[in-house]
């Protein structure tokens, strides 16, 4: 009796750990592959917004072009009127040239405005022109001489004159009233002084429109209500 050894079994408690560990390591195992699908998920979601975004605004962008292509045919019907398509802006040339210190126009000047501007309301107001264009604005320049007060007041009845014209009353190729309101709500005087002045005096007594365009997906604000009651032109 003396000699008998007595074993003691321990394994017992390994293997009642042992499906512990399996279980855990199975959990672990299973977060990291959803981890890894939901962000192959979100990777892909992101990559494909950017490419949709990246679609729009080409698209966008050669909207832009298409309608500036547009502008440009309208103004070679018309001479001395060219567009600058990288500044998107139309310069009117001689025919819209301001004598020295003046603001006033000539009335064929006028009529030539009032022929054109009609072409630009086609074009703003067809599908494409609503999908991309924000509006006009109609800046005038001096030249640099006198002081810089005094020539921001006169480029901006300048700009003025030019609005004036389209609302006249009498004279040649007078707007229709529709086209008048059309004016008023895409058209925006701006006076910009001898900020953009040219190489010659002359050249820089001008009056250009430049246009303002929409971002990708923003829409044109809807026109205000207002009278058909114009009034009358401020200047003389």
């Amino acid at each position: 009796m003396v000699g008998t050894k007595i074993f003691i079994k321990r394994g017992g408690r390994d293997e009642a750990e042992k499906p512990f560990w399996i279980s855990f390591a199975d959990l672990m195992t299973a977060l990291m592959v959803l981890f890894l699908v939901v962000m192959g998920v979100a990777l892909l979601a992101v990559t494909k917004n950017v490419t949709e975004r990246e679609k729009l605004e080409e698209q966008h962008r050669k909207d832009i072009e298409r309608i500036l292509e547009r502008f440009t045919e309208v103004a070679k019907r018309y001479d001395g009127i060219k567009v600058d398509k990288k500044r998107q802006a139309i310069d009117f040339g001689d025919r819209a040239r301001f004598a020295f210190g003046k603001s006033t126009l000539t009335s064929d000047q006028e009529s030539v405005l009032r022929q054109f501007v009609p072409e630009i309301l086609t074009l703003a107001n067809d599908d494409l022109g609503k999908r991309v264009l924000k509006r006009v604005v109609v800046e005038g320049y001096t030249d640099k001489t006198g002081s810089y007060l005094k020539n921001l007041n006169l480029s901006l009845q300048r700009s003025q004159r030019v609005l004036c014209s389209m609302f006249a009353t009498t004279g040649t190729n007078i707007l229709t009233t529709a086209q008048k309101e059309d004016v008023r709500n895409l058209f925006l005087v701006g006076g910009y002084s001898f900020n953009a002045a040219k190489e010659t005096d002359e050249e820089s007594r001008r009056v250009e429109m430049r246009m303002e365009f929409l971002g990708v997906k923003e829409q044109r604000a809807p026109a205000p209500e207002a009278s058909g009651d114009f009034g009358e032109c401020a200047l003389r």
